[in-house]
């Protein structure tokens, strides 16, 4: 991944354990290995790797962002594969290994910067519910939205794939407005 991307990323990808440390269910890196770390967060333009990039520069965090070209399908070669077998971003390289999924990221970036205050970590109710809304988001909002564009992944038929395409107004406009209505807190949702 020429664009940056360097041994030393690389070998924390690595299993077992972050900088050859074996690590084991439940442990936890040493904070002085994390000391001086740069994340590295691999995104593409106008996908939901907006959201983690955020709140990277809004915690302050010390991060290195790398583009992966979809155009090219650098998302579906060996390297990016490599740290993100799911072949889709975003993908944060921390000092502990590779997370994927915009709220696990978001939840690792407010626990691992608690001075920002961005999740109610004192408030289980409120935290769950801070949870709700962003699994609402991935699991239905963004499923509905990439109906637009990726109608392939659900169907193989051209007309199943343009009547998905047709639906798309409808159903993302609900998800919306049940956003609107029900769930939004505002004025951030994080």
């Amino acid at each position: 991944l020429g664009r940056g991307h360097d041994d030393r990323a690389r070998s924390l990808l690595e299993p077992p354990g972050v900088h050859g440390i074996p690590l084991g269910r439940g442990q936890r890196v040493n904070s002085t290995l994390t000391e001086g770390f740069m994340l590295e967060i691999y995104y593409a333009p106008n996908t939901s790797a907006l959201a983690p990039h955020i709140v990277l520069e809004e915690v302050g965090a010390a991060y290195k962002a790398i583009r992966i070209d979809f155009a090219s399908s650098e998302q579906q070669g060996p390297d990016y594969l490599r740290i993100n077998p799911k072949g889709r971003v975003p993908a944060l390289v921390t000092a502990s290994g590779v997370l994927t999924e915009v709220p696990a990221l978001l939840v690792y970036l407010a626990q691992a910067h608690p001075a920002a205050r961005l999740v109610p970590f004192d408030d289980p109710f409120a935290f769950a519910q801070l949870q709700e809304f962003n699994s609402f988001i991935c699991s239905t909002l963004h499923v509905a939205h990439s109906h637009r564009m990726r109608g392939y992944r659900w169907a193989d038929d051209p007309q199943a794939i343009a009547a998905m395409q047709r639906k798309v107004p409808q159903s993302v406009g609900e998800a919306f407005d049940l956003i609107e209505r029900h769930m939004f807190r505002g004025p951030w949702a994080m």
